[in-house]
């Protein structure tokens, strides 16, 4: 028996007494992917990114391991929420335009010791000052450094349009307007490299592309590492008693753990392991979170149709945002149906052992997002259910 059929085993009898649809966190492969993530940090800290948990007993657990601390959230309602519930650091990775949370932040001593907000133009503290409603608490400010790859004098851009902060002068120069404004701290700087963080380096089927992926990360990283190192100098210049400096994603710990600059990696995805994870090269994890469907129907020889299934990854559409079908191995999608709202025919001979109400078993192509279709996980160990926790969605709380 493989150890994904072994796994299957293992799932299926945990889950008998359950009907799909269904989640699943298995946390043996939860905490051995946290030990991954915390031997390639190399003993700096990281800082557990919540888009990518969206529980808050997963992120309580993983806040209890060494080498985690800290949270990156993604709304200002979730950093707001979060630290009402006891999590004391939240650094907000996305800037936010929700004056009544900001209202809320400026009021209360205890959020705003807890949560750091991200700025990268000054319209955005204009907007935090103009929705104070006469609050006074000082607002921890974050700033956020353009990571992205220039090449052939600017004309050739590889990375996500995030910040318009690119230069040390450009850091230096919001640094100095944070430090001189009144009910403003600046505490941090980030930098997330997405396209060596969230880009595999091993597409299957495709060496070609592979090897210029590769090329191109190295040659962002080397870069970025300069470039980080400069504008940190520049933004200590300004504010010597900097807390942090984040930088990284699942993908590229180890890289930008080695960079003397940044203090504390941000991680998250690779807790629970999604597909778009099967295709790097420097790691491997384990799948922690998955999906079941029911089998509904039979429609013949090598076909079975589950119930649902279409759950689409957030990004550029193409096939591989569709979640991929796990388990049974060997299953595949309808090329002219693909991954459906209501029901999702599979191929493959597997489907010939599965009877109506069978599971079949799902990855998701991104970490978190699974727990905008699930209320609650099952949390597996061994082959039984020990917990059933909820997500950020059966609490009630769909922040985006």
């Amino acid at each position: 028996m493989t150890a994904r059929a072994a796994d299957r085993t293992r799932y299926n009898r945990a889950t008998a007494h359950l009907d799909a649809p269904i989640a699943i966190v298995d946390l043996e492969a939860f905490d051995t992917n946290a030990d991954d993530l915390v031997r390639r940090a190399a003993g700096k800290p990281l800082r557990v990114a919540s888009k990518s948990v969206r529980c808050r007993t997963l992120l309580e657990r993983v806040l209890a391991r060494p080498g985690f601390s800290g949270i990156m959230s993604f709304t200002l309602a979730e950093s707001l929420w979060l630290a009402r519930a006891g999590f004391d650091d939240v650094l907000l990775a996305y800037p936010s335009a929700d004056r009544a949370a900001f209202a809320e932040l400026a009021a209360d001593p205890k959020l705003a010791a807890a949560v750091t907000v991200m700025v990268d133009d000054h319209a955005q503290l204009e907007l935090m000052d103009a929705s104070r409603a006469g609050g006074q608490e000082e607002i921890r400010v974050c700033l956020e450094l353009d990571t992205s790859l220039r090449m052939l004098g600017g004309r050739v851009r590889i990375g996500a349009l995030r910040s318009p902060l690119r230069s040390p002068a450009h850091l230096a120069e919001l640094a100095r307007s944070v430090d001189r404004r009144p009910g403003f701290r600046l505490v941090g700087l980030m930098a997330y490299e997405g396209h060596v963080a969230g880009v595999g380096d091993a597409v299957a089927g495709r060496p070609l592309r592979s090897r210029a992926i590769r090329l191109m990360q190295a040659a962002a990283l080397k870069e970025l590492a300069a470039r980080r190192a400069e504008v940190v100098r520049a933004v200590r210049a300004v504010v010597p008693d900097l807390e942090f400096v984040n930088g990284g994603g699942t993908g590229s710990v180890q890289h930008t753990a080695a960079e003397d600059a940044v203090t504390e990696i941000a991680a998250g995805s690779g807790l629970y392991v999604p597909r778009l994870f099967d295709n790097y090269t420097s790691f491997t994890g384990r799948p922690a979170a998955l999906f079941a469907q029911p089998v509904v129907r039979r429609p013949g020889v090598g076909v079975v149709t589950v119930l649902g299934g279409g759950y689409p990854a957030s990004g550029a559409a193409g096939a591989d945002r569709s979640p991929v079908p796990y388990l049974p191995e060997g299953l595949r999608y309808d090329p002219q149906e693909g991954a459906g709202e209501v029901q999702t025919p599979l191929l493959g001979s597997p489907a010939d052992d599965l009877l109506i109400g069978d599971k079949v078993w799902f990855r998701h192509a991104k970490a978190g997002e699974l727990c905008e279709r699930f209320d609650a996980l099952q949390l597996i160990e061994g082959d039984r259910i020990t917990a059933t926790v909820p997500t950020y969605r059966g609490e009630g709380r769909t922040f985006l």
